[in-house]
């Protein structure tokens, strides 16, 4: 049983090293347990605690009171020596899903939607853009959308427009070349 939970400890870790990027709780059970049940929900989230404690792990307040989840160097040292207790096939399972999914992640951090429901029956939504590591927003944009399937659309959109609509804005209205 020590063994097993040793091992749950060394995925985490492992699995905070390859993604390379500041990770939510959310980001670490959504990863861990809902898309590829690695480790179960309770567990994940008895171990993010027995890590952050043990120092293995940095919690750091971010953007909107978000915590996200860093290795620290003594958690690399700690992987380091025992990451071949994890199976190497579950190793090869987790480098591969990093890899495919870092970036998906990291914009989902970056380019933030979000829509409320007004008084009046319309929806104001919100967008914004943050820069990694920075806990206030580089862009911020609210509007109001008339329906809420038009606010859904809308929150969905962003995540590939988000660049291209802060390009046009600061060309137009912020670069006076």
């Amino acid at each position: 049983m020590e063994n097993d939970i040793v091992t749950k400890k060394l995925i985490i870790l492992f699995l905070m090293e390859k993604m390379e990027i500041p990770l939510t709780e959310n980001n670490i059970i959504d990863i861990c347990y809902v898309k590829n049940n690695w480790i179960n929900y309770m567990d994940c989230i008895d171990l993010l605690y027995h890590l952050s404690d043990a120092r293995l792990i940095y919690k750091n307040n971010c953007k909107e009171n978000e915590l996200r989840y860093t290795l620290t160097f003594e958690g690399r040292d700690c992987l380091s020596l025992f990451y071949k207790k994890i199976p190497k096939e579950l190793r090869d399972e987790i480098t591969e899903y990093s890899k495919n999914n870092k970036l998906d992640i990291k914009i989902s951090q970056e380019y933030v939607s979000r829509y409320d429901k007004n008084e009046d029956g319309s929806y104001t939504l919100t967008f914004k853009i943050y820069e990694p590591l920075v806990n206030q927003p580089l862009f911020h944009l609210s509007v109001k959308a008339p329906t809420r399937q038009s606010a859904e659309e809308a929150c969905a959109k962003w995540r590939n427009k988000a660049p291209s609509v802060y390009e046009y804005i600061f060309e137009n209205l912020i670069n006076t070349d």
